[in-house]
């Protein structure tokens, strides 16, 4: 069986190549290559810190290059280069088979064997596409055949992903366009464009430029296309993007938001749906997926994860952490006040201080994680008059021992290219937050279902972007501050460190505790 085949190359690979980093290869291995065999899909959570190094890659891509039959491999594009010029030819180089390997955005041929590599974009693209499912090319080949196995590595942005796809946005071109296609009523266009454009720019300004259509809102939208449907033309001549539009807009599970520009005074209208599970559904019927991922659940079974993806019963499994190479020490203050208080910004500020004075703060980079906007630009210009240049607010040039003060984003998108920071200080947990009109959307809408907003969507969202967060210092042993005194009061605050776990723990800042990782690990 490829089972076994596999197992046996892997093993003889890794010892040539001396791999001793990630004890899980083989079980992966095998587990990947019965997923092949058998045609079953399968979710596997690697860790956030095998993620973050990538040292899982080799036990997906074994099974994948000794499969005989054809592949799908979908990787986003920060690791695609990584792939392509080391991964892959190192292991073909060892191999007795040779496969064929190529990279692109739909299938070469009926008759190809080999593996294709493409991207989120273009896998979720196609499969999602309504308009034409099939997505066939001008070869009558679709993009992706259905029932050929594809593996999905890097799912922990995948529902992103697939918000981002399905997400409709009319923008002043489609206005104008909307116009050409109904000539006759451009003033009717024009008139109720202007009304919208005054209602969204009523309201106050926030962080995040975007605010969810009101009722006075969604009512103009509605007229616009009943006007629209009146007339002889009928909803049919309604360009695309307006088409696709309506569509989302009358769908029960879809919400609307405003985007604005206040600087340049343009509007952007977007919609999109919050439950992707209905949507989602049909693409894991049309072939075996092998998803596999950082930590997208805190729970082996990943209930929470398959159901916000629409994803049924399939093989689930979550390697535990090396405890011997990927603890951090972790000091979590037991009496700060809450961030809600207004005594916060100046008792973390206290805290930071005293933090900085650490010795690995002069010789690697010190990364501070601040979630609130306001609170972000208040600590980078304090921190800057009190320490000066070291200190850089969401900035790529770092010295050995520059302070970077950041938002979740940033650090999310930064964190594989950064220096390996000696100290990571996080402010307040990353529980997404109400203020924001795209979650009090999602969150209105587990509402409207009596379910647990909470636990079903704010908690697994925090505890991902945790994780993948603190990867590059567990993966060196080093040293966090979590500032957010909720971990220890609150009854969350449980589940979030045995998410983080190994962890040595201690909620005072204790010298000799903080002198060597070794000491307590």
């Amino acid at each position: 069986m490829i089972e076994a085949e596999v197992h046996q190359l892997l093993r003889k690979f890794l010892r040539q190549q001396g791999h001793t980093q990630w004890p899980h290869h083989l079980t992966m291995a095998r587990l990947v290559a019965r997923a092949l065999r058998l045609g079953r899909s399968a979710l596997l959570q690697t860790g956030s810190t095998a993620a973050y190094r990538g040292r899982y890659r080799l036990s997906y891509l074994m099974p994948a290059l000794v499969w005989p039959g054809p592949i799908v491999l979908v990787v986003p594009d920060t690791i695609h280069q990584q792939l392509v010029q080391d991964e892959i030819p190192t292991l073909l180089q060892t191999l007795p088979t040779i496969k064929s390997i190529q990279i692109g955005d739909r299938w070469p041929s009926e008759a190809f064997q080999g593996i294709l590599i493409t991207t989120p974009s273009a896998w979720l693209s196609a499969q999602l596409s309504s308009t034409n499912p099939g997505h066939q090319s001008q070869r009558g080949v679709p993009a992706f055949p259905p029932n050929i196995v594809t593996l999905i590595d890097g799912i922990a942005p995948l529902i992103d992903w697939a918000r981002t796809q399905l997400t409709c946005s009319l923008d002043d071109a489609d206005w104008h366009q909307l116009g050409l296609a109904y000539p006759a009523q451009q003033g009717v266009i024009r008139d109720l464009r202007v009304k919208l454009t005054h209602l969204a720019f009523q309201h106050p300004a926030n962080p995040y430029s975007c605010y969810l259509a009101n009722t006075e809102e969604y009512a103009l939208l509605t007229e616009l296309y009943n006007r629209l449907s009146a007339t002889p033309l009928g909803l049919e001549a309604l360009p695309q993007a307006w088409q696709q539009f309506h569509q989302q807009l009358e769908r029960a599970n879809g919400m609307a938001w405003l985007q604005l520009n206040r600087d340049s005074g343009q509007l952007a209208l977007q919609c999109a749906p919050v439950n992707l599970a209905e949507m989602m559904a049909p693409i894991w019927q049309r072939q075996p997926v092998v998803l596999i991922g950082a930590a997208v659940d805190e729970e082996k079974r990943a209930d929470s994860y398959r159901q916000r993806l629409g994803l049924d019963d399939l093989t689930c499994l979550k390697f535990t952490p090396d405890r011997q190479h990927d603890g951090i020490q972790l000091y979590t203050p037991d009496q700060l006040p809450m961030p809600n208080s207004s005594r916060f910004p100046n008792a973390i500020l206290q805290e930071i201080r005293h933090l900085l004075q650490l010795p690995e703060t002069r010789t690697q980079p010190t990364i501070i994680l601040v979630g609130d906007t306001p609170l972000k630009a208040q600590i980078g210009s304090i921190l800057a008059a009190e320490y000066g240049s070291r200190v850089q607010v969401e900035k790529t040039e770092l010295e050995q021992n520059s302070i970077l003060v950041t938002d979740w984003d940033f650090w999310q998108d930064y964190r594989l290219r950064c220096p390996s920071p000696g100290l990571l200080i996080i402010t307040t947990l990353p529980i997404p937050s109400l203020e924001n009109p795209l979650v009090a959307g999602q969150v209105a809408y587990y509402k409207r279902l009596r379910q647990d907003w909470f636990r079903l969507f704010l908690l697994p969202t925090a505890l991902q972007t945790l994780q993948l967060a603190i990867a590059p210092i567990s993966a060196q042993q080093g040293k966090v501050a979590l500032l957010d005194n909720r971990v220890n009061h609150r009854s969350y605050g449980r589940i979030i460190l045995k998410t983080l776990n190994p962890i040595a723990q201690s909620t005072y800042l204790d010298p000799n505790w903080l002198a060597s990782v070794n000491q307590t690990l």
